[in-house]
């Protein structure tokens, strides 16, 4: 598993490890970034595989993004996927692998063997250690992937601090390029210098014998003599096993046909790789084997350690597991040099994945020796592959429930952008939640109403789709308005569009806000071309400020409605108004005046179902200039003196939405209203006075006017 790492293809534990690594020494904003860059999803499962061009461009890309080397972020990553298989599970078997160093190394090949069982597309590299004459450790790797080998210092740097509990230093000695079986491999010798905590050079004798002194000073009580020896053994494999040197027999006490009976897949060839001599059971898959001359390299091929078929390259690997393969049958074992015969023992067994693998062989369990481990390996493993392929099927399902979670929180941004353009946000949160809505009472508000001039000979003379065309054009520019201006967009209908200030938040600046949104309505219609004429289209503006009452009606389509004589004022100031002019009334204008506005009085005027009012136009704003009405100074918004904006949009519901459940004011937007049972709902009347239908009988001046929405 360790620096099994970067081939023509990879599982995805190592990309994880490498997430895992730029998440935890650089944060997550920095593992987005990188993520984006490469184009690479979120999450990686562990037993798919990705292509190797995909964890190279990560490992090119961090480095460029953290300006870090390669060869530095190569080095942190060996350390880290060390840590990182301690932590999936690895642990114990890590630990396991040698007493010491040189052990662990020789025994990392054997480890890649048997997890090649499970992750069958696994090609690790391989590990060589070489003691010299002088006790130099110089440790070989290979690889088919070049420029990685910066990896292996950052673990055995690692594995030697955490197992070892002693520091290593790695030297470059040579980097080559060797003809291989598979074609040029990377051949680079490290020299490694290992020292203890102490600081001096690691004696594997010595350290043999601090541990068996550590063994004693841990026994209990005071012991002498075979009560101390007898302790240590029991303990646990001190110096004394060490330290046992076999008795061998002066001659082998056993059967040719015996051996090749206990051992039917073992076989033996000289230096010529001429086979001398074969187990029983391989002869039925090979027969070949059995003509005198037969060489190995015309029935096998080397699979690992990637070396060439000859004497002197299994000789190097001689600590590493073999894997040989005929057409059928794939074999592993050990390698044992017979100086004194100058012969090779191939001692093996078929390598099997699962049960469909034996029986594809055409295998039995009965073929196996008795002794022989790979029974309960193939029982095990086939265990172990349905276990992995269920954690395949969860990872798979989790990263689609991710992605659909990614697709449900797209949908659900849309639903709530919809349902906050229909309903204020605190009111549309309270909505969500369940919650009910109580009526509010608003004291003082603006309402503004306006339509387009000749709106109805446009529809009989043009085609639908110009008159959509029209007003999708005027909507969006007063939409954007009502954003700069920080008022409420209450309703449109047909070519009327209707706003308010100071509902349902409440504001002092009420009027000022809508005066300048009508300003800014009168600018934007300018820009919409009458599809009759060719001409900017005139729009008819009416502005009435008092009180409203407001609340959410309706339970299919809720909307939120005002309420109130002040609505059906604002209706007429609009109908009883001059094309292209700003109409106020009096309560308007009172909250207006020697504000800035240039404001001029119309005189006394008859309004329908209201009498004689004094009415004023609204033609401009001597503080703000047209840039800043339109919200094309400060950020696109245009001041006011309430701290209300300084409030950020989460803060600013929360408080809404603690008003709404306290009445503390009297014109809290939660407040039930003292006279709601006295408001007569009514249609909305944009009859304009100078086509008014004299058959339609009048309304009752009296009659409050409710919208609804």
């Amino acid at each position: 598993m360790l620096h099994g790492a970067f081939r023509d293809s990879e599982y995805g534990f190592i990309n994880s490890c490498l997430q895992s690594l730029v998440m935890e020494k650089f944060g997550q904003e920095t593992w987005d970034h990188l993520r984006s860059l490469t184009g690479v999803q979120d999450a990686f499962m562990t037993y798919t595989i990705y292509d190797d061009v995909l964890t190279v461009g990560l490992v090119q890309e961090a480095s460029v993004l953290l300006d870090v080397p390669v060869e530095v972020l190569l080095k942190l990553f060996g350390e880290h996927f060390f840590n990182f298989c301690k932590k999936a599970g690895y642990d114990t078997m890590l630990r396991t692998l040698g007493g010491n160093l040189v052990e662990f190394i020789c025994n990392l090949d054997a480890l890649h063997s048997y997890l090649a069982l499970s992750y069958q597309e696994m090609n690790a590299p391989s590990f060589r250690v070489e003691m010299t004459g002088d006790g130099t450790m110089l440790l070989h790797y290979y690889s088919d992937r070049k420029g990685l080998y910066h990896i292996v210092p950052g673990i055995m740097e690692a594995v030697a601090k955490e197992f070892f509990n002693s520091s290593v230093d790695m030297e470059i000695l040579n980097q080559s390029e060797e003809d291989e079986r598979t074609g040029k491999k990377e051949h680079v010798v490290f020299l490694v210098k290992q020292t203890n905590e102490g600081g001096k050079t690691e004696d594997r004798e010595s350290d043999q014998q601090a541990r068996m002194r550590a063994r004693c000073a841990l026994l209990p009580g005071k012991k002498r003599g075979w009560d101390l020896i007898r302790h240590v053994v029991l303990m646990g494999k001190g110096s004394l096993w060490n330290s046992f040197t076999p008795r061998y027999p002066s001659e082998l006490c056993m059967e040719v046909k015996a051996f090749c009976d206990v051992f039917p897949f073992h076989l033996v060839f000289d230096k010529d790789l001429r086979v001398r001599q074969t187990g029983v059971n391989i002869q039925k898959f090979v027969p070949g084997l059995q003509d005198t001359g037969a060489k190995m390299d015309q029935f096998f091929t080397i699979i690992h350690p990637q070396v060439t078929f000859t004497i002197e390259s299994i000789r190097k690997f001689i600590n590493s597991q073999f894997v040989l393969k005929t057409h059928m049958l794939k074999l592993r074992g050990q390698m044992m040099w017979m100086e004194s015969l100058g012969y090779m023992v191939y001692l093996c067994s078929p390598k099997l994945r699962s049960l469909q693998e034996l029986q594809d062989t055409g295998l039995h369990l009965s073929d196996l020796a008795q002794h022989d481990v790979t029974r309960d390996l193939v029982l095990l493993n086939q265990q172990r592959l349905a276990e992995m392929e269920l954690t395949n099927q969860l990872e798979r399902k989790k990263e689609e429930l991710r992605i659909l979670s990614q697709h449900l929180e797209a949908e659900k941004m849309k639903t709530e952008t919809l349902l906050y353009a229909m309903l204020p946000r605190h009111i549309a949160n309270q909505l969500k939640d369940g919650k009910s809505v109580k009526a509010g009472e608003f004291d003082m508000c603006t309402i503004l109403f306006s339509d387009v001039v000749t709106f109805t000979n446009i529809c009989a003379i043009c085609e639908p789709i110009d008159i959509v065309h029209m007003l999708n054009s005027m909507y969006s520019k007063f939409d954007r308005l009502t954003n700069v201006h920080d008022i409420y967009k209450v309703e449109t209908i047909g070519d009327a569009y209707m706003v308010v200030g100071g509902v349902p938040v409440p504001t002092k600046t009420h009027a000022h806000r809508v005066a300048n949104f009508a300003l800014g309505m009168r600018i934007a219609a300018r820009e919409v071309t009458n599809p009759v004429t060719g001409q900017p289209i005139q729009i008819r503006v009416g502005i009435h400020t008092g009180p409203v009452l407001a609340g959410v009606v309706g339970e299919k389509m809720p909307r939120y409605c005002l309420f109130g004589d002040t609505v059906n004022t604002a209706s007429r100031m609009e109908s009883h108004g001059v094309p292209d002019h700003i109409h106020l009334s009096t309560t308007t204008y009172s909250e207006l005046k020697d504000t800035g506005f240039n404001i001029q009085e119309r005189g006394q005027i008859e309004v329908k179902g209201k009498g004689q009012m004094t009415t004023y136009f609204l033609f401009g704003n001597l503080l703000m200039s047209e840039d800043c009405i339109m919200g094309r100074e400060a950020g696109g918004v245009c001041p006011y003196e309430e701290n209300v904006h300084d409030q950020s949009n989460e803060d600013f519901d929360k408080d809404l939405d603690a008003r709404v459940e306290t009445d503390n004011a009297g014109d809290v937007i939660g407040a039930e209203p003292s006279c709601s049972c006295a408001v007569t709902p009514f249609a909305w009347d944009i009859t304009m006075p100078y086509k008014t239908d004299e058959n339609t009988p009048a309304r009752n001046s009296n009659s409050k006017l409710c919208v609804l929405l």
